[in-house]
């Protein structure tokens, strides 16, 4: 009889170009208020502004008009290989995929609706389009944040996290979390702060590099607690 009951996981993922194959908000950005951007990027490139500053006065210089093309922009974007695969593996697991982005959430929700039933929730700033221009909404602005994502973390319980991630908002949420998959950014800084971390491409990467860890690690637990 085994007496080890299931360790509590969750699973905590960005979304722009770790769900996507590219970077869907700063295409959105670039697309819909193109010189607004650039100053954006030469301010930050300097330190100037903070992300947050400057990723809230580029969304903010855009019409409420022009909401509705924001939105579908996204709606045809690239899903990284393997994505829908690993939501049914969690699903078999038992362990909550929870969606946690710097981008607009209902861009997020929009291109993610065919997932819907596998994911336990989607955080991202809000938007208010009901004046001349669109108002950002952050119920987790916090610091140099527009969304803290370890303010988030913080709303569930659990005894393992995941993170997945690929960049600059997913730096501190990966320093707080017990297992991270890196790519690109988010794998530079990890290195960089000699803290562990796996190297991914796409979700059946992540699919079986959990599955192995897992199942490796419940395998462990046997061993070194014999049933009577």
């Amino acid at each position: 009889m085994n007496t080890n009951p299931k360790k509590q996981r969750i699973v905590f993922c960005d979304f722009d170009g770790t769900i996507t194959k590219q970077e869907t908000f700063v295409a959105m950005l670039s697309r819909f208020v193109p010189d607004k951007m650039k100053e954006f990027g030469r301010k930050l490139s300097q330190k100037q502004v903070t992300l947050r500053e400057g990723v809230k006065g580029v969304v903010e210089s855009i019409p409420s008009r022009d909401y509705p093309a924001v939105v579908e922009f996204i709606k045809d974007r690239e899903i990284r290989e393997g994505f829908y695969d690993f939501l049914l593996f969690l699903k078999a697991e038992e362990v909550p995929f929870v969606v946690i982005s710097g981008g607009l959430r209902d861009s997020v929700k929009t291109r993610l609706a065919p997932f819907s039933d596998y994911i336990a929730g989607i955080f991202a700033p809000e938007i208010d389009s009901s004046g001349e221009y669109l108002r950002v909404v952050s119920a987790f602005e916090e610091g140099d944040e527009l969304l803290a994502k370890v303010r988030v973390m913080e709303l569930f319980k659990f005894e393992e996290s995941i993170v997945i991630g690929d960049g600059i908002t997913d730096h501190k949420i990966a320093l707080a979390s017990s297992v991270v998959l890196a790519r690109d950014r988010l794998a530079q800084f990890m290195k960089q702060a000699d803290r562990e971390y796996i190297l991914w491409d796409d979700f059946n990467d992540i699919r079986e590099i959990l599955q192995n860890l897992w199942h490796k690690t419940e395998k462990d637990d046997k061993v070194g607690n014999p049933s009577p």
